[in-house]
């Protein structure tokens, strides 16, 4: 097991000035570059080759702490490896769902 500070040269935040939000999205741009990068970030990568994912989502799957994997993304985007887009607005009108809504807000009280 490596330690956090280890995988990140001991940075707490990205070295860009990148807004990383818990739901900004994150697409791989090439993949194919993933060997010329050590292994946690080319496990972040791995974890994208399914499509684009939310920086929350990669941190739970990478089994990583979120600032860690803020770091990994700042250096990546830096690399020109990803793609950071701003979170995407839940729907508002008659295509929302009141139901959903409730059901997440009542899984959150539960954390």
């Amino acid at each position: 097991m490596v330690r956090p500070y280890a995988v990140t040269g001991g940075r707490t935040r990205p070295s860009t000035r990148l807004t990383l939000d818990l739901m900004s999205y994150v697409t791989a741009v090439d993949a194919d570059c993933a060997p010329a990068v050590d292994h946690a970030r080319a496990r972040v990568l791995a974890l994208l080759r399914g499509g684009s994912r939310p920086v929350a989502e990669l941190a739970a799957d990478a089994d990583l702490p979120l600032t860690v994997v803020r770091v990994l993304l700042g250096d990546l985007a830096e690399a020109g490896l990803v793609r950071i887009d701003p979170p995407r607005r839940a729907p508002v009108g008659p295509h929302a769902d009141p139901e959903l809504l409730r059901e997440i807000a009542a899984r959150l009280r539960e954390l």
